[in-house]
């Protein structure tokens, strides 16, 4: 572990660090293809895989990325000139820095460049998983339904041209495919998204993808692929410039994109897997037949606290995620959420004690070396609310329970979404369906109360729940008319 900074010491290639890999990476072979490589896939299943093959074991399951949108030719680029490799620092409360460079990702391919080779390695016997970190709304799955979208533009594409795709599930369909004419044996699909049921939903996106163009198809890949459910656990912020420069000077590692991360790190998963799979379980990974209590408790909990700080930081202008979880407000109406309606909707959680699961959370949330921000937080919140917190409401209006922390937590991200902070600084809506929410906040502050949450597409028909519309309504006028942080402190005493 190393601390202390050293400016301007002179940089060198990832390669070249002392804390490079010590096992032999011409030895490494892809057994795994990856889509979605960003900061979190680096920091969590990359470095599992990494410590496996510093161990001497599981070199025949190297990484081979996938990108598919326009932004992964970054990753292109910087894996390209680092071979790659690149620097995880992992950020502990007190100060300390520990680097490693991980060797686990053997190659990197940008689909738009060339997606014949992209389906070449899909297609490959020695492919046996490949895994996935598309971000909630990755999947094209309607919330309200449940159902893949077919109509999406890509969707569509993938359908009428299978063998010339352009989507994640387009390409796994087609490989798919190739793989049952060959006579290969299909590969594992492993979601890493944080989604309740994950292995499932890859199950609807997928067998929803093939069913558009090969029903028959559609039914094999239903009867004979693997989709395990998996939790996975590691809060891994954006990568900052700052960033790039501590790693150049504390270690002299030259990395375009290294990642910082929290210590803590967890990933519960489903043991079932078609061709079989790493030795995970020498390295931390939980192994289990049922990973639903693993997953609700982690999305509820810890993916829904960090909307309470996101939603109700902003309004009162506050940028870093630790300083609004160590805000005594914002901790205890976000604490008060998770112990009163997002625990009872739990089910046990075998080997987990619940009540110190929460103290951990707020630990973890208000660690300073982790420079996570409320903005980010609060990013594509249409696709993590859907996920983290109104699940919940669903769950608690049917069973009768009191949903008003949820719905306030609702009314603090709509009232964001209209762009203004209690002091009057401009709030920036970074959302895949920003002109949409901006649009109904705005007819919202114009006297359209329910305009917010008449969005189908984000809320499906919770406007029309008098309990859960009265509730959002009423918070709303709370926090206008008396502030943010009166009715937070209103809320924890049950007022």
């Amino acid at each position: 572990m190393s601390s202390p900074a050293h400016p301007h010491r002179p940089t060198s290639h990832p390669a070249s660090a002392p804390c490079a890999p010590g096992y032999d990476r011409s030895l490494v072979s892809p057994g795994i293809v990856h889509f979605g490589v960003g900061n979190f896939h680096r920091a969590h299943e990359a470095m599992y895989l990494d410590r496996l093959m510093s161990e001497g074991l599981a070199l025949d399951w190297g990484i081979c990325g996938v990108g598919v949108m326009p932004s992964d030719a970054r990753m292109r680029d910087v894996l390209s000139a680092q071979e790659g490799l690149y620097t995880l620092v992992l950020k502990h409360p007190d100060g300390t820095l520990e680097p490693r460079v991980i060797g686990s990702i053997h190659d990197y391919l940008f689909a738009p460049d060339d997606p014949a080779a992209v389906l070449d390695v899909l297609t490959a016997p020695t492919t046996r998983i490949v895994s996935l970190t598309v971000t909630e709304g990755g999947y094209n799955i309607d919330d309200e339904t449940g159902t893949f979208r077919t109509e999406a533009e890509g969707a569509v594409h993938d359908s009428r041209q299978p063998q010339s795709p352009t989507t994640t599930f387009g390409f796994i369909v087609e490989a798919l495919r190739r793989r049952r004419e060959s006579g290969i044996p299909p590969f594992t699909v492993m979601s890493c998204d944080n989604l309740p049921g994950n292995g499932h939903i890859a199950r609807t996106a997928v067998v929803g993808q093939a069913g558009m163009s090969d029903p028959e198809l559609a039914a094999w890949i239903e009867a004979e692929v693997a989709f395990p459910n998996c939790m996975v656990d590691r809060i891994t912020p954006v990568t900052t410039p700052a960033d790039v420069t501590l790693v150049a000077d504390t270690w002299g590692i030259e990395d375009r994109w290294p990642v910082t991360c929290e210590p803590f790190t967890q990933w519960v998963l489903e043991d079932d897997f078609t061709l079989g799979r790493p030795p995970l379980e020498r390295v931390g990974v939980q192994l289990v037949d049922d990973v639903v209590p693993y997953e609700l408790m982690k999305l509820r909990l810890l993916n829904a606290s960090h909307q309470s700080l996101a939603h109700w930081g902003r309004l009162l202008h506050v940028d870093r995620a630790d300083a609004a979880a160590s805000d005594p407000d914002i901790a205890a109406v976000t604490r008060a959420y998770v112990q009163r309606e997002a625990l009872p909707t739990l089910r046990p959680v075998p080997g987990i004690d619940l009540p110190q699961y929460i103290n951990t959370l707020f630990q973890r949330f208000s660690n300073p070396a982790i420079a996570d921000t409320t903005a980010r937080l609060a990013q594509d919140a249409s696709d993590r609310m859907p996920k983290f917190v109104l699940a919940t409401v669903r769950d608690n209006l049917a069973a009768g329970r009191p949903v008003t922390l949820g719905a306030a937590m609702v009314a603090a991200w709509a009232l964001g979404d209209e762009g203004v902070a209690e002091d009057g600084s401009t709030i920036a809506v970074d959302d895949k369906r920003g002109a949409e929410l901006t649009a109904a906040a705005q007819r919202q502050r114009a006297g359209d109360e329910l305009a917010f949450i008449r969005d189908e597409v984000v809320f499906g028909s919770l406007a029309d729940d008098p309990v859960f519309a009265e509730a959002f309504v009423g918070a709303l006028h709370a926090i206008r008319g008396r502030g943010a942080r009166a009715v937070m402190r209103e809320l924890v005493a049950g007022e």
